[in-house]
């Protein structure tokens, strides 16, 4: 017979006048309550008002119900009764109830992530979010993390394939590095962020788009313009920032594995982890490898070099629930490379005498600390502090040389004299420290916010360019002098950021920072970012800035040694300085019942000072120098972008960009080298019902590119006009389909799907210790269509 409820049965009163008689009864018969937290699954965002309770047998008479709730923050305290229980059921409204197994002692902590419940079928979701954000100051495009996945995304290079705003290039022929574009300009004048903290730069740029895994981004921002102060002083064309995966949201578990047909494969592997409601962790895995030795164009080198990378980086965050914000992250790298002709084999030095080769290895360790706290009360107000470590070492060789001897040559120029053949090494460290803090404010409301701030940057760099010549006129301290570049940089500085909102149609940020360069003196950074809804879809933007940089004339040129190419850097070199000025026009609108948007935008770069990378002049050197007085130097780029879906599930995105990219040789102005005046870009995106099915098609039309190449002579005279030698135009064709299960999807892919090669990617192929040898004047692909398989398996 069950007990009636609210009177006691005579045996449970015996046993607790028992257990308080005997020592130590009532001890054992304590059992630890239980806490932990409720979250909605996939998001981690916390379920307040989540109702727990003990699941007992259906014929336990002594059941007790003991009940608690979830508070705002998803956490919950639950106590149990003298006969422990082993089962909690967890039941929130809207979503499926769980149960969650418990240890009969200790006091465990629980995480309970629940589903959305069927009762919430009915509720579709149709509308995605644009690209194109309508709230910031900033010309700011998003590539969100399901964008990622409409391409392998092997890396941060792959991962702009499905984007008409940033162009990704080879560099050389032999290295298989990628550089990007932005407004027509290289990668190094774009500044590349890291959770908005400057990374990858430096002696880095020439590989970086291979250090970030793409499974490890969550979303990347690219922001047009110079941008906001906060950041620093180098960006001049944009900012491209990489959003990683957050410890306290993202998947517990993600494998992604790739292969292609060439015979390279690539493994992530991101694992997080929820410890209890403060702290949370995230660990992110990667390695690739390419071990075939692969020449389907037949000119006797390797079309993509042997490689291998491991790469791992882990975060750590807290978040205390009271303002205080803590986040730590390590990361190290190790990668090799090996390219050159088929036959070349890393064995030491004579291996560079009898074939041409190259090798690289890299050694790469960062690490940074972030800290903030947001008073409760003031929720606008915060006090930061930022601080980053990096340790950058590489070393590099390639075979180089020359059939002859320069015997005879002008009395005005040095003569000098080479072993043929020999090598060119160059070897680099760098080690970087920053620290910024930051404290964001409002004058009076909201509607007047302010931001300002203290910074510091040390740079330290170590280079040595070995070129395998020495001149006559040269004694070993010369040679030492020029071989040896370092070059350490102390900026302190200081910014100051407003920001204007009327909370209707306007909003102004203008922005001011100072730095002296123990280098270069005291350099200012004005920025100015507008923005005005014309009407409720229609947005104005206009954006005005000062960028400033340090060339590093040889990591900024890389793609250079692999040719015959010989580097003139000119003493004194300054720093670059331009201005950018530019706007946008976004219009959103109803296309068909679907959302659709308009992006129309114009930028113009002009350089007061640039390190001038000339090849037209003398093609057989690099000369590196400052911009001549009176000379010009400047980048105008003009894109209209659509972005509709005119079937339900159907995404279309098109694009047209015009560059118009010119610097001063000689006394002329002329095109940069291979940069295309025209571009043409195609997307077509489809996913069936709950993403069971998803199929992307992307073409890319690229216009008429200059070269310069090695064996071209760049004649002109006073007046004259001089026209470099164009490329061919031509289309690329890339497509995936991709099939989607409850954690798993499978996907196939093809890259160059009408298998268009540039026809000698490698100038003097057939003697690479010759005079003409250059692999750095690449326009096309080189290895042809390239199809690939993989899988993503993640735990929500």
């Amino acid at each position: 017979m069950k007990p009636i409820r609210g009177i006691v049965p005579p045996f449970v009163l015996a046993a607790t006048i028992a257990a308080g008689l005997v020592p130590g009864a009532a001890q054992a018969q304590t059992i630890a309550p239980v806490r932990g937290e409720v979250t909605e699954a996939g998001k981690g965002t916390p379920l307040p008002g989540a109702v727990l309770r003990w699941l007992f047998d259906a014929d336990d008479a002594n059941a007790t119900v003991i009940t608690t709730t979830s508070d705002e923050a998803g956490r919950f305290t639950l106590t149990r009764p003298a006969r422990a229980a082993s089962r909690l059921v967890v039941q929130a409204l809207g979503y499926r109830a769980d149960t969650l197994a418990v240890p009969a002692t200790g006091a465990p902590y629980l995480r309970a992530a629940l589903r959305p419940g069927q009762e919430l079928g009915e509720v579709t979701v149709t509308d995605r979010a644009p690209a194109y954000s309508s709230l910031t100051p900033a010309n700011v495009q998003v590539i969100s993390s399901r964008d990622l996945t409409k391409s392998a995304c092997c890396n941060l290079a792959e991962s702009f394939e499905t984007n008409a705003s940033v162009e990704v290039t080879t560099s050389d022929a032999v290295s298989g590095a990628k550089q990007i574009q932005l407004l027509g300009l290289d990668g190094s004048y774009s500044l590349l962020t890291v959770d908005n903290q400057p990374a990858l730069r430096g002696l880095a740029a020439p590989y970086r788009l291979g250090y970030l895994a793409g499974p490890w981004i969550d979303n990347i921002e690219i922001i047009k313009g110079t941008g906001s102060v906060v950041n620093g002083y180098e960006a001049i064309s944009g900012q491209i920032n990489v959003k990683l995966k957050e410890p306290e949201k993202t998947d517990q578990l993600l494998f992604n594995a790739y292969a292609n047909d060439l015979g390279k494969f690539d493994v992530n592997l991101n694992t997080s982890a929820r410890l209890n409601a403060k702290w949370s962790t995230v660990l992110l895995l990667h390695t690739d490898h390419l071990g075939n030795r692969v020449d389907r164009n037949k000119d006797g080198f390797l079309d993509l070099p042997l490689a291998t990378q491991f790469n791992a980086f882990n975060k750590w965050k807290y978040l205390s629930g009271n303002g205080w914000v803590s986040e730590v992250g390590l990361g190290a790298l190790r990668e090799t490379r090996q390219g050159g002709q088929v036959g070349f084999r890393d064995t030491g030095a004579e291996a560079f005498t009898q074939s041409y080769g190259t090798t690289q290895a890299t050694t790469r360790y960062t690490g940074y600390a972030k800290t903030s706290y947001t008073w409760p009360s003031r929720p606008f107000q915060s006090l930061g502090l930022l601080l980053t470590g990096t340790d950058h070492d590489f070393t590099s060789r390639y075979s180089y040389g020359y059939q002859n001897l320069h015997t005879d040559h002008d009395p005005s120029e040095p003569f000098y004299y080479v072993t043929t053949p020999s090598s060119r090494s160059y070897d680099g460290r760098q080690r970087t420290g920053q620290a910024t803090l930051l404290f964001q404010s409002a004058l009076g409301n909201t509607a007047h916010v302010y931001r300002t701030g203290l910074s510091f940057l040390y740079d330290n760099y170590n280079e040595r360019l070995t070129a395998g010549r020495r001149y006559i006129i040269e004694t070993p301290a010369d040679v030492e002098a020029r071989e040896h570049r370092t070059r350490r940089e102390l900026v302190p500085g200081a910014f100051a950021e407003y920001t204007y909102q009327n909370s209707r149609n306007l909003t102004v940020v203008a922005g001011l920072r100072a730095d002296h360069h123990n280098l270069y003196g005291w350099q200012v950074t004005p920025r100015l970012n507008l923005k005005y809804d014309v009407l409720k879809n229609t947005v104005l933007r206009a954006a005005a800035g000062r960028g400033f940089r340090v060339a590093n004339p040889i990591a900024d040129n890389a793609a250079v040694l692999a040719s015959a190419r010989e580097f003139v850097i000119a003493p004194n070199l300054q720093p670059e300085k331009a201005w950018n000025l530019g706007g946008s026009a976004t219009q959103y609108f109803t296309a068909l019942g679907h959302p659709a948007t308009f992006v129309l935008d114009y930028y113009h770069t002009e350089f007061q000072n640039q390190v001038v990378a000339d090849m037209y002049t003398a093609p057989s050197l690099i000369t590196l120098d400052n911009l001549a007085p009176g000379a010009r130097s400047f980048a105008r780029s003009l894109q209209a972008e659509l972005q509709l879906e005119p079937l339900k599930g159907l995404q279309v995105k098109g694009a047209y960009k015009y560059l118009d990219v010119r610097t001063t040789y000689d006394n002329v102005l002329l095109p940069k080298p291979l940069t295309p005046a025209h571009r043409a870009f195609l997307n077509l995106g489809y996913a069936s019902a709950f993403d069971k099915w998803r199929g992307d098609f992307t073409v890319q039309w690229f216009g008429q590119r200059p070269v310069a190449h090695i064996t071209a002579t760049h004649a002109h005279g006073a007046a004259q006009e001089y026209r470099p030698e164009t490329t061919p135009r031509y289309a690329l064709l890339n497509a995936q389909l991709t099939r989607g299960f409850k954690r798993l999807d499978l996907y196939v892919g093809v890259e160059n799907l009408t298998n268009y090669r540039q026809p000698n990617p490698i100038e003097g192929a057939a003697t690479p210790f010759g005079p003409t040898f250059d692999a750095a004047m690449v326009w096309g692909p080189v290895y042809g269509r390239l199809t690939y398989a993989g899988l993503r398996y993640r735990i929500e």
